[in-house]
Formats: structure tokens, sequence, C-alpha cells
């Protein structure tokens, strides 16, 4: 997915989050896809994934 349009996106970081010092990243759901951002820096770079990819990304995830 490239250079997705983030006008009104909703961003949430995960509640397990909290206690790490703010290292963390946050996401937001695109409808055809995800974008993934770093909490500390909201203006600079996102990645961005179509729903399949975001879905293996998650699941490889899990299985490690």
């Amino acid at each position: 997915m490239s250079d997705p349009d983030l006008t009104g996106a909703v961003w949430r970081k995960s509640t397990r989050s909290d206690g790490n010092g703010g290292a963390c990243v946050e996401v937001a759901d695109l409808g055809n896809g995800v974008a993934v951002r770093d909490s500390k820096d909201k203006s600079g770079p996102t990645l961005a994934f179509d729903t399949q990819g975001w879905r293996t990304f998650v699941d490889s995830l899990r299985s490690n």
C-alpha cells in the first residue's frame, strides 16, 4: 500500500504499552489496510499495510 490518505485517521496504541516509557507504535484502521507510526514522532514516517499484509504480519508475531 503506497501513500495512503491519513486525513482523519484515528490512531490508537495498545493498552499494554502504557508502562514502557513511551517506546510504542500507534495503528490506524484505513478501511482497506492499516497504517503504523512511532507514537513519539506523530508527524514522522508511517508504514502502511494492505489488509492481507497486516494479517500476515500480526500472525507472524503471534507465532514467534
